[in-house]
């Protein structure tokens, strides 16, 4: 008997360290290069993770979109969900399909068409795959800018699903549109764009590129009148390439851009510019953690945080700065929900906003000094390489949780913004405390509530519970008009 109740336990622990070490793989882990790994490699252990908790954790991996995951995961989890359909339990269907449709939807529109477009390439064309497709398009507020933006995309999607669309967006997908003369002033333009290089200047960026290029408008005029056209996202990607080859200044209003983004966008200018701005830039950082912080309340004590800006924190060619960026927009969310909060650098930095990625890892020295602050908490942000010696966090923790805090009387909770292809899962600096995927500052609220299922004090129906708390959140959001039943799908 005793046998047969240590081998549930046991069971129920496997569970519950699959699960959490799912979700923070799903927090951190893009599919893209990192400092010690190639995209590649991220991608073949993110599946293999995606595979295993599907096959055999299916509901809790569908609500898994609840929990706050990055867009990367949430769009592969949709993905996997829908092509496997027939393995929902009967019970289970309204919940996933009302959880794939509220998630699709908290998507950014170029991922979600992106995402769309792959049901045809996997030959993925079951009926809830096709309700919730339709209800995707129909209830989409500006399906015509989609329309025009996406036009390739969304003309293979709607054939895909053989979705019989009204009014003139079937014409302006497939029935010689640039022979018709519209009724939508958007596909109108775009027509007109076809013969008329003025015409270019009113449509999104994106197509206009196309039609600059067919039009042989000089890249240096296009790219100056076309600016107002501009998304935030494309002013940011192209600010810099612009002004070096184009010669062309495009204005940046930075300080609508998030908090993370914003510390990743300061961190690409001089040390010159950013003394120059300090105070500018101090404040809008400020300002975009009290936003954060007004949708996602954290109070919190006294709080030390050990960071790191070694040279790994660099990031790859995909994801330039981005461990760095992710440590400096979490210095400013934990300064201001913290009643009393310092920082400690692993290098020697006296003002973060002038911080730049340099040297080996040295977590050991500000870890002692963290503690010697005596705060309720410590939050360490780094990849875990810790080389400076080798190991010498590790050993911090060991003698201090064993020796002089086994109670606990400070939290001690390490981020990591970067997947370990090799290990399926994070790179821990020690087995004695948790260890959680950071991809964005913005998740460090959500991430904090997580940490006790990471390290280990919460049983399997808590997390269970928590996961379940996350979906009614979500789905009270979203109102879906999709219901998955065992016999049929109604819209």
């Amino acid at each position: 008997m005793s046998t047969i109740l240590n081998w549930s336990v046991r069971e129920e622990e496997v569970t519950r360290e699959d699960l959490v070490m799912f979700v923070n793989a799903c927090f951190a882990c893009t599919g893209q290069k990192e400092f010690y790994s190639h995209g590649y490699g991220d991608r073949v252990s993110i599946d293999f993770l995606h595979e295993y908790i599907l096959g055999n954790y299916r509901l809790l991996y569908a609500r898994t979109l609840a929990a706050g995951i990055n867009h990367f995961n949430t769009a592969q989890i949709i993905l996997k969900l829908l092509a496997t359909g027939k393995d929902t339990l009967p019970e289970n269907k309204a919940e996933e399909g009302t959880l794939i449709a509220a998630a699709l939807n908290s998507l950014p529109p170029q991922r979600a068409w992106k995402l769309l477009e792959q049901l045809k390439q996997r030959r993925i064309n079951n009926r809830r795959s096709r309700a919730i497709v339709r209800e995707y398009i129909n209830q989409h507020k500006n399906i015509n800018f989609q329309a025009v933006k996406y036009r390739s995309k969304l003309r293979e999607i709607v054939s895909h699903i053989h979705l019989k669309l009204n009014g003139e967006l079937g014409n302006f997908l497939f029935s010689g549109w640039q022979k018709r003369v519209y009724e939508t002033e958007l596909f109108e333009k775009f027509r007109q764009a076809h013969y008329s290089a003025e015409a270019i200047y009113e449509l999104p960026y994106t197509v206009a590129e196309g039609l600059a290029y067919k039009h042989k408008i000089p890249r240096q005029i296009f790219l100056s009148r076309i600016e107002s056209q501009m998304t935030l996202g494309e002013k940011l990607r192209l600010q810099k390439t612009a002004e070096r080859t184009d010669k062309v200044k495009i204005e940046l209003n930075w300080e609508k851009l998030p908090l993370t983004k914003l510390a990743l966008y300061i961190l690409s200018l001089s040390i010159k510019k950013r003394s120059e701005n300090w105070h500018l830039f101090h404040e809008g950082l400020l300002k975009a953690a009290r936003n954060i912080l007004s949708k996602s309340p954290l109070k919190l004590g006294k709080v030390a945080a050990v960071l790191d800006c070694s040279y790994s924190s660099s990031g790859s060619s995909e994801k330039r700065r981005r461990p760095l960026g992710v440590a400096l927009a979490a210095h400013y969310l934990l300064k201001i929900a913290a009643i009393e909060y310092k920082s400690f650098w692993t290098g020697d930095i006296k003002e973060p906003l002038l911080v730049t990625a340099r040297g080996q890892t040295n977590l050991a020295t500000p870890l002692l000094n963290a503690i010697e602050y005596n705060p309720d908490l410590i939050v360490i942000i780094s990849d875990a390489w810790d080389n400076d010696p080798p190991n010498g966090a590790a050993e911090v923790l060991r003698i201090y949780r064993t020796k002089l805090d086994p109670k606990k009387s400070i939290a001690i909770a390490h981020f990591n913004p970067v997947f370990d292809t090799d290990n399926y899962n994070l790179r821990s600096i020690s087995p004695l405390i948790p260890t959680l995927g950071l991809r964005d500052a913005e998740d460090l609220p959500t991430m904090l509530n997580f940490a006790r299922f990471a390290e280990g004090s919460a049983n399997l129906k808590e997390l269970e519970e928590y996961l379940a708390g996350r979906v009614e959140q979500m789905l009270s959001k979203h109102t879906s008009s999709v219901f998955i039943s065992e016999n049929k799908t109604q819209i």
